[in-house]
């Protein structure tokens, strides 16, 4: 579906129920506490359906929408989930009956009634303030969560998937009047002592394959326990493994659970993350992606080599 015959659809909805995805970061969150504010802004009933995962990062953008205990929706929208594998275990029995899925993953199943599905945006959160500039003012309230779904899944700008209109709606949302140096110094320039010892014990056990090309890193579940990290000192530690020098392909490994490993790339135009991840179960963007694998560390660590090289073909 267009960006207009998505707004249109959701003018049609009430009583919507809107579900972020597993281990929410701030597109997903950012981005249906923004469409749920428009929606209520329009006069309908909507809730985010509370997700179990969320951080104390991104909790207060969604506190104001959490559904009531015993919302029943008439309709269900998906944001930024690509595929029902991605769903909170609270969610899942909504998998069946989900009416939208906004999403900008290239990989996206199609599982959902109807989808809205734009892979040129950098951002979920991009397509969420097209929708609402169809359907509503846009007022600080929706701009604030929004800023933060566009800002975290670039970077803060910097990532490749940055472009000219992600800066475009950027500056939009500024315009509101809200102010974006809290937020940009919570979100991108502070990190507890805990996040910064995980960082070196990382860097220092960090591996090397392909001429050094590919740097992989991990976190066993033991790290987590011998730091008492919480999930928000772990999130983003995927994208350290990228910042090496030389390197064109960084991959973390955090195992999840015993027997349970989440693997995340970060990659140059050498290496398609979507295509290694798709070989692995996973999927998401050429330059981030991620898949979720059954096994030790050791045997992540294999698995994801061998799709490296077999994307790669050198």
């Amino acid at each position: 579906m267009t960006i207009q015959e998505t707004a249109a659809l959701l003018q049609t909805m009430d009583r919507v129920l809107l579900l972020t995805h597993v281990r929410p970061d701030g597109d997903t969150i950012g981005s249906a506490a923004a469409l749920c504010r428009a929606l209520r802004d329009l006069g309908k009933t909507a809730y985010l359906l509370p997700n179990p995962g969320i951080t104390e990062t991104y909790a207060c953008y969604a506190a104001p929408y959490w559904a009531e205990e015993g919302f029943e929706p008439d309709f269900v929208v998906s944001v930024d989930i690509a595929a029902l594998g991605l769903l909170p275990e609270n969610a899942k029995k909504y998998a069946s009956r989900i009416d939208l899925a906004i999403d900008h993953h290239p990989s996206n199943e199609g599982f959902a009634k109807e989808s809205c599905v734009l892979a040129e945006m950098a951002a979920c959160g991009e397509i969420i303030y097209e929708i609402v500039g169809l359907l509503t003012p846009m007022t600080a309230e929706i701009a604030l969560p929004l800023y933060v779904a566009v800002s975290t899944d670039t970077g803060c700008f910097v990532y490749a998937n940055t472009t000219a209109h992600t800066h475009q709606v950027a500056a939009a949302l500024i315009d509101t009047g809200i102010a974006v140096a809290g937020v940009n110094k919570a979100l991108f320039r502070t990190k507890s002592r805990t996040r910064l010892a995980m960082e070196a014990w990382m860097a220092e056990w960090a591996e090397y394959y392909d001429n050094d090309r590919v740097v992989i890193m991990q976190i066993p579940l033991s790290l987590c326990l011998d730091y008492k990290a919480t999930e928000a000192d772990v999130e983003e530690l995927s994208s350290l493994a990228a910042l090496v020098a030389g390197t064109d392909c960084g991959v973390t490994l955090r195992e999840l659970e015993p027997g349970k490993v989440k693997i995340s790339l970060r990659t140059g135009p050498r290496v398609n993350a979507t295509e290694v991840c798709a070989l692995l179960g996973g999927g998401g963007h050429a330059a981030a992606a991620g898949a979720t694998l059954s096994g030790t560390l050791k045997e992540a660590k294999q698995a994801v080599l061998q799709a490296i090289d077999m994307v790669v073909g050198e």
